[in-house]
């Protein structure tokens, strides 16, 4: 509930100052990189409603069982321990659309004049790419907390990818906002943008249904290479525990 209330609190603040970028632009006879207000007040509640959905920050559980030395119990289970932590997370985040996703979205269709989306397909494609974006940022906090394989402190490596992770992700403001070149290069040299960005961009229509499915499709490459840098990293970790006799 404290979530669900901050986020709101947020997701009014945010919304003002989005609203002030699209008055501006609309002032000169254009949009803001694309979008109009409504466009980004639905951006903007819905970025707050999936940040707890798709969980950028705040998980430290592997960190923190290898620190502790109870990370051996992982590797004696019969599921491989990416998976024992994946499926839980998906569970977690099947709950937190009921909870942290729907609250914000209602709050800010109340107080604001929301775009809802025009063609059909955008729904289900919306639900694939919050699915995606769950999955990428999984493999992408997996591997900063298996940093603590390494590293006697893993806070510093945890901090960062929470920074990253929304001002990189679209959480702040749309990456589009950028000059072009640089937005591009977040796109598809990073996967941060797959996290927030690339599910809110689907979800206002900012592109056509083509540029939709793109986005989607960068956004299962993106899952499908850090969920194998995952595998190749535990099975890495895994030797290294075996040498130092874990």
């Amino acid at each position: 509930m404290a979530a669900t209330v901050t986020n709101s609190m947020f997701g009014f603040l945010r919304t003002y100052v989005m609203l002030a970028v699209a008055g501006s632009a609309a002032a000169l006879g254009t949009q803001a990189a694309g979008y109009d207000a409504p466009r980004l007040v639905t951006y903007v509640w819905a970025g707050q409603g999936l940040i707890g959905v798709v969980l950028l920050w705040g998980w430290t559980d592997l960190a923190d069982r290898i620190r502790s030395g109870d990370v051996v119990t992982d590797l004696l289970r019969p599921v491989h321990p990416v998976l024992g932590y994946l499926l839980p997370d998906l569970g977690r985040a099947a709950y937190a659309l009921l909870t942290r996703f729907t609250v914000p979205i209602a709050v800010g269709a109340l107080a604001f004049d929301m775009y809802w989306p025009q063609r059909a397909a955008t729904y289900p494609m919306f639900a694939v790419s919050v699915v995606l974006a769950t999955l990428v940022c999984f493999a992408g906090r997996f591997l900063v907390n298996a940093a603590a394989y390494w590293l006697l402190d893993s806070r510093g490596v945890l901090v960062a990818w929470a920074v990253c992770s929304g001002v990189l992700g679209g959480l702040y403001f749309p990456i589009r906002f950028l000059p072009e070149w640089a937005a591009t290069a977040l796109y598809l040299g990073t996967p941060f943008p797959s996290l927030l960005q690339v599910p809110l961009d689907v979800l206002v229509e900012r592109d056509a249904a083509a540029g939709q499915l793109g986005l989607l499709a960068l956004q299962a490459c993106w899952a499908a290479v850090l969920l194998a840098a995952c595998v190749a990293v535990q099975r890495r970790a895994e030797r290294r525990l075996v040498v130092q006799g874990g």
